[in-house]
């Protein structure tokens, strides 16, 4: 059992070496950053794929378009205009309202107006934008704003290919001394707060903000695909409602005008903000896309939108952040060992180590290409159905390292596989190529994982058929013959009698001086009588054949000067053991055992008996199979040298019906 295991292991060598080599590769490629480019662009994929969410009517956007820059014919439009938009806003009683632009200095005229109106208004938050230092502030609020503590950040963190995945819940110092809420959650606190729901922190040990259920992961740098990321501040994944303009925009110069709906900032949140191009208030998101045209911008405000419907969304209504595996790192070795090495993502790990499994797998088992690729193939989608369907609950898992993983290690086990068949294929070749037809070279080759192993054809016990032939007193004509003649002529003899013996589907096992050795039924096993019995018309076929051909080079010899000649054949058929035997530098295939014997004693018995050109003499085995097709008599029961029970022989008589037998040769 313990053997049977590890030659199995050993045959399966190649997918335990290749898949962890494969899997440590990725794993390394992800640690050093390099596939997270790759892995942004896949989740932008998918949020372009992801169907479009409802408008989330809770928010209304009131936009500074080109239109409205120029009805009111500045930039920075004057404090009194501002008033009025406020007021406007405010006479249809929202929870809140942002004011997405900066107004750190007055603009006059309206000075004192827009001072009144922000007096008065307790759900008017205005931004600020800060630094790193606690006393920094790259651009105030109005003043009147900042004491009475109705501000926010409007602070952005874009990933390294421009792109805003992230949002900021909370600006904080470096020390965390000092934080400050963004735009986009203090406009929602304000909303939920109606509803009754206050921030908490998730549990005592956790900080993470809390709204009723829902719970805001706090970002880490190894989150998702991301690989030493800035996570300063309180961080999380922006999980987007959609392209740009998903919210309802309304143009300001309309809500100056009064040309609004009586509820349409009711009890809504409502974000004042530029939409203008030339403003260049915009940003890229997932939804820009990687084409070479123009990529779709998205506007401050509704990055700010999308943060606020994001909470609200999660605490009302179940909505899902986007989440991903945290894992603690997994200690490779116990403490207080020389070596301390760990996985900083082992769930990622077990990941990729598993597509690089099923890749490896797919190859091994898949040899043909087409249905190798075809595999593969369902394989990389189901890959991506998984990823995408996981994304849809609301969930960021990896995608590109399993897929890279899935392919490099089919690739790699391909090449692999590829060099083993052709390492088999030389050795098929090797043994076989010159000894038997391509048809059965071919048939050897199609069942090579049951013959081959470890380098050599495998041990068998088979039913064979072997037929030993001997030229007569070829030692006499070897001595009266110029060497280089003999050869030539023992070469036109040899490839005559190799071509019938290839005819009738046998392997030439090999060549002992003038001797041949043949055996029928190898090296794919014969599993019914009828074939064993095939195999032994075969062969007796093939020496009747023998002996007409050499009726015909005894001719052509004569005329040519040259020997002519009779041969003795002998042929038995029983159980051998056929293999590779030989070392590293050669190896040959062979049969051995009791019935090889018998047909070389019975080629060499009693040189007395005659036989024409071709005497052919056979075991009782091989008699009792094919006495129905070709005649024959008995030399009776006799004593073979180097074999304790008698044999009982029977010679082939070769008559002109003989020569009519078919052969049918296995294909």
């Amino acid at each position: 059992m313990v053997n049977r295991l590890g030659k199995q292991l050993w045959q399966w060598r190649g997918l335990w070496m290749i898949i962890p080599a494969v899997t440590g590769a990725i794993v390394l490629l992800r640690a050093l950053g390099w596939l997270q480019p790759l892995e942004w662009m896949a989740l932008d994929q998918y949020f372009r794929l992801r169907p479009q969410e409802p408008t989330d009517d809770r928010i209304v956007i009131v936009g500074v378009d080109e239109a409205d820059i120029q009805a009111i014919g500045r930039w920075p439009m004057d404090d009194n205009t501002l008033a009025q938009v406020i007021e406007n806003i405010q006479k249809q009683q929202p929870r809140a309202i942002g004011l997405d632009f900066f107004r750190d200095v007055p603009v006059e005229p309206g000075s004192k107006r827009l001072t009144q109106v922000l007096a008065k208004l307790p759900n008017l938050i205005g931004i600020e934008k800060r630094l790193g230092r606690q006393d920094a502030a790259a651009v105030n609020p109005a003043n009147l704003l900042k004491q009475k503590g109705q501000t926010a950040s409007n602070n952005i963190v874009a990933d390294g290919d421009g792109k805003l995945r992230r949002a900021l819940l909370y600006w904080t110092t470096p020390d965390g001394s000092e934080s400050l809420e963004s735009l986009g959650l203090r406009l929602a606190l304000m909303y939920l707060e109606k509803q009754g729901i206050q921030p908490e922190a998730e549990s005592e040990t956790s900080p993470a903000l809390r709204l009723r259920n829902a719970v805001f992961p706090i970002f880490e740098p190894n989150d998702g695909s991301y690989v030493g990321a800035d996570a300063g501040g309180y961080q999380i994944l922006l999980n987007y409602r959609g392209p740009s303009r998903t919210f309802q925009t309304i143009p300001m110069r309309e809500v100056l005008q009064g040309k609004i709906a009586g509820n349409v900032f009711r009890d809504r949140i409502v974000l004042i903000g530029p939409t203008a191009e030339s403003l260049k208030d915009f940003f890229y998101t997932p939804y820009s896309g990687n084409t070479i045209t123009t990529p779709e911008k998205t506007h401050g405000v509704e990055i700010q939108a999308n943060v606020a419907s994001q909470v609200i969304s999660a605490a009302l209504n179940g909505r899902s952040n986007l989440q991903v595996w945290a894992d603690p790192p997994l200690q490779l070795f116990p403490k207080g060992f020389p070596l301390q090495w760990q996985i900083s993502e082992p769930r990622e790990a077990a990941w990729i180590l598993f597509w690089a499994t099923i890749g490896g797998l797919l190859a091994w088992i898949y040899r043909n290409p087409r249905y190798g690729i075809l595999a593969l193939s369902v394989a990389e989608g189901s890959l991506f159905v998984i990823t995408y369907g996981v994304f849809l609950a609301g969930w960021w898992i990896p995608v590109v390292p399993p897929a890279l993983a899935l392919g490099l290690s089919a690739i790699a086990l391909t090449g692999y596989v590829g060099s083993l068949e052709r390492n088999d294929r030389k050795l098929v070749m090797n043994l076989f190529g010159r000894y038997v037809t391509p048809q059965i070279a071919e048939a050897i080759w199609r069942d090579r994982d049951q013959l081959l192993g470890n380098g050599r054809l495998k041990g068998r016990k088979m039913t064979v058929t072997i037929l030993f032939t001997d030229i007569k007193d070829f030692s006499t004509i070897s001595e009266r013959t110029d060497p280089e003649i003999l050869m030539d002529w023992l070469n036109d003899y040899m490839a005559a009698m190799t071509q019938i013996v290839l005819d009738h589907g046998a392997v030439v096992d090999k060549f002992i001086g003038d001797a041949i050795m043949a055996v029928f039924g190898v090296p794919i096993a014969r599993t019914t009588p009828e074939e064993v019995g095939q195999d032994a018309l075969n062969a007796v076929d093939c020496a009747v054949k023998m002996g007409l051909a050499l009726e015909g080079l005894n001719q052509k010899w004569a005329k040519e000067g040259l020997p002519t000649i009779q041969m003795r054949v002998g042929i038995s058929t029983g159980t051998a053991v056929t293999g590779s035997l030989g070392g590293q530098q050669r190896m040959d295939y062979t049969a051995i055992g009791d019935t090889v014997n018998i047909a070389a004693r019975l080629e060499s018995f009693d040189k007395s008996i005659e036989g024409g050109l071709c005497r052919v003499l056979v075991s009782d085995s091989t008699y009792q199979l094919v006495q129905s097709q070709f005649a024959a008599r008995s030399i009776g029961s006799v004593q073979l040298k180097g074999r304790e029970q008698p044999t009982q022989v029977y010679q082939i008589l070769a008559t002109s019906e003989s020569e009519l037998v078919p052969s049918t040769v296995p294909e």
